[in-house]
């Protein structure tokens, strides 16, 4: 194989295709983690395997062919005890990496094949080494189309260090973090400054792109009842975990993306530190999503509250969708705005 030779234009994305060349024979059982756009699953099917997959992002999942055996998450299950070969579109975080590695080494039979490919620029040294805790036996693959591949083999039955328990001493709250969910065991610093702006209430509030639930427990100690979401499943088990860990999962619920969920009650408040990313890709079409469903959820003088990197266009948006629109602190990298339903 050849660094420099020109991508394919047709078929697969580049990912998948040096993916499945790598792997070769794929085996009687075929689990399929963060396949983007589902050609990794449509492939395994075409070989006659059995088929496992789980997608940490609702969307991925959605896009997942039929005849496929949907995992809503990862853990030790008798299926994943049949695994000959695991197709993984590998993450940044290393977090993540490190937690389904665990999770796949306790779970997975000795004979399992890890087969997990990404582009160059989202790959680092860092990520062979953490992917050595778990499996005795870690290569890179020669790189292909600016892809690559990192092969694992013979699984390490460790005790598992995710989820993580971290104390937040300025919030005064436990967080317990997935390896997969934003900011994982950290307060980022955009959720920190938004979280010096919520109001206190004791109607309906929605955390939509809730994280780790930071901002869902903060609002639930302020008397608001909770609703959180995330395209995260990881995020959304978090924040019921952190819920929990803080005594308020009496106030707190989760529920499957929907941008900004409604119900027969109307929202008072929705507050997000929306995403800008798609994975490894910039994409913002999920914090126009927040604020549409804002939109359309909010009761009439209900408030929308957003932290959000500066350079990003969405004040301007939020008052043409939402309403009139302050700004209610300005960083060199952030601004907090609050809209109102008019």
């Amino acid at each position: 194989m050849t660094a420099d030779a020109p991508e394919p234009t047709a078929g697969p994305d580049p990912v998948t295709r040096l993916m499945l060349a790598e792997a070769g024979v794929l085996g009687a059982t075929v689990l399929v983690i963060d396949d983007a756009g589902g050609e990794l699953a449509r492939a395994a099917l075409d070989s006659g395997a059995r088929v496992l997959a789980h997608c940490d992002d609702l969307r991925d999942e959605a896009a997942l062919p039929p005849g496929v055996e949907v995992l809503d998450r990862l853990e030790p299950t008798s299926a994943l005890g049949e695994v000959d070969t695991v197709l993984w579109r590998l993450p940044r975080s290393l977090d993540a990496v490190s937690e389904v590695c665990e999770i796949l080494a306790r779970a997975c039979p000795a004979r399992v094949r890890i087969v997990a490919g990404g582009r160059d620029k989202h790959l680092t040294p860092t990520m062979n080494p953490v992917m050595a805790r778990s499996f005795t036996h870690v290569r890179a693959s020669l790189g292909r189309w600016k892809c690559r591949v990192l092969h694992a083999s013979g699984p390490i039955d460790r005790e598992p260090t995710w989820p993580r328990r971290t104390r937040l001493t300025a919030l005064g709250l436990d967080l317990v973090s997935s390896g997969a969910a934003f900011a994982s065991g950290r307060l980022d610093a955009g959720t920190a400054l938004l979280a010096r702006h919520l109001p206190a209430g004791t109607g309906l509030a929605v955390d939509a792109g809730c994280g780790t639930g930071v901002l869902a427990v903060l609002l639930a100690r302020q008397g608001w009842r909770v609703v959180a979401s995330d395209v995260s499943q990881a995020a959304v088990r978090a924040t019921l975990a952190t819920a929990a860990a803080n005594g308020v999962a009496d106030r707190v619920e989760v529920g499957r993306w929907a941008g900004v969920r409604t119900e027969a009650h109307p929202v008072d408040l929705v507050v997000s530190n929306p995403p800008f990313h798609r994975g490894a890709a910039k994409d913002s079409a999920a914090a126009f999503e927040i604020v549409d469903g804002a939109s359309a959820a909010l009761a009439p003088g209900g408030e929308l509250r957003l932290v959000f990197n500066a350079h990003l266009p969405y004040l301007p948006y939020a008052r043409r969708v939402v309403g009139p629109t302050r700004i209610l602190a300005r960083t060199r990298d952030y601004l907090v705005t609050c809209s109102t339903r008019s």
